[in-house]
């Protein structure tokens, strides 16, 4: 029996060190234990590997939201601050506003519309503001996912409080102050947009979010102009230098308004010349077609002619299409749909005179 026992016991010892090798080697993956057998469960493996695998994915979430956690949603303290530090506050204009109730939407540091369809905007409603006037925040209002500033009154014609009180007489009424209902808004407005809400935020970091078409900084308006030009034009302007390409506005904050105009045409080109200076000191001639530099001319002192025609200065932004002459397209009319107006002056057609039709006959007696 001892014999038995202790060949049994040999054979487990045997039975172990061949499950273990195979284990190393991958072979076994589920191994039950015989009454007696010391040997641990080849499940203890896997599952302390997933556990330490599920533990480094709970640290590296923890760590990242940590770093970079979401801004809870503005505060009702933090809206009234907004509306109280921003409304009827002076900013010096970095894009052009257009009339109208288009105004301009700002998300992401990108301004839209731009480029062509801001300027058929300004052509058709007119500005109202371009890069570098002040304007006046006259009202701001937080909605969900975005915040509204108005300029210079809004888009919409409002009346103020004391403007709907009337005083009574004994016949009529008269309001305290009168408003013309004839006038028209003049403002605009930019939509400040975020992803989901509005988040809590400060005063300087919504500053710096509205720099695209604000600016809180400048202390004039040829610092704010400044900002808005590229590198070479901003330093020609520092250096009252006249560039050729340069705009009419350009020119004015370089070299001021000029004192004296001329208009003259060359060829079938009208173009205008600014004067700047008199003898004995240097004189400038700069030339515009439209609102374009195309010449500088500088008479010098000592007799010298100097005379740019090269483009020095290639403005990306585009320039306003000038109205087509004519009827418009939706312009009130009688005609029926489909109708076609006559055309009185075909090539070639005899000019037929107008006949007028005869009198009517007046009302006629007629005797008993």
């Amino acid at each position: 029996m001892f014999s038995n026992f202790m060949s049994g016991h040999s054979i487990s010892k045997a039975r172990v060190r061949f499950d273990t090798e195979k284990r190393r080697e991958g072979l076994i993956y589920n191994h039950t234990c015989r009454p007696g057998c010391s040997m641990r469960s080849s499940f203890a493996y896997p599952i302390g590997y997933r556990l330490l695998v599920v533990l480094l994915l709970l640290i590296v979430t923890t760590l990242a939201f940590g770093e970079n956690p979401p801004p809870p949603k503005i505060s009702k303290a933090t809206r009234e601050e907004i509306i109280h530090a921003f409304n009827e506050d002076l900013v010096y204009i970095r894009t052009p506003f257009p009339m109208g109730k288009t105004g301009l939407k700002l998300k992401n540091g990108t301004v839209t519309p731009n480029g062509a369809e801001l300027q058929q905007l300004m052509a058709l409603w007119g500005p109202a503001a371009k890069a570098g006037d002040r304007a006046r925040i006259s009202d701001v209002v937080i909605k969900e996912n975005y915040i509204r500033f108005e300029i210079n009154g809004g888009p919409i014609k409002k009346q103020k409080w004391y403007q709907h009180i009337q005083i009574s007489g004994a016949n009529s009424t008269a309001p305290v102050a009168p408003s013309d209902p004839v006038a028209n808004a003049r403002g605009s407005f930019v939509d400040l947009y975020f992803d989901k809400y509005v988040p809590e935020m400060t005063g300087p970091q919504l500053k710096d979010l509205l720099r695209p078409v604000f600016d809180f900084n400048s202390k004039t308006a040829l610092e704010a102009y400044l900002e808005t030009v590229p590198p070479q034009v901003k330093e020609a302007i520092k250096s009252h230098h006249v560039l050729v390409g340069m705009s009419e506005e350009m020119v004015i904050y370089a070299k001021g308004r000029p004192p004296k105009r001329v208009r003259e045409r060359d060829g079938e080109t009208d173009y205008e010349e600014w004067i700047y200076g008199t003898p004995p000191q240097d004189v400038d001639f700069v030339r515009f077609v439209g609102d374009e530099v195309i010449r500088v001319e500088t008479m010098k002192v000592d007799g010298q002619k100097i005379v740019r025609v090269d483009k020095e200065v290639d403005l990306s932004a585009p320039k306003v299409a000038k109205k087509e002459e004519g009827r418009p397209k939706n312009a009130p009319t009688l005609r029926r749909p489909g109708e076609q107006m006559p055309e009185s002056n075909k090539p070639g057609a005899a000019n037929v005179p107008v006949i007028a039709p005869p009198d009517s006959p007046g009302p006629q007696i007629i005797p008993n």
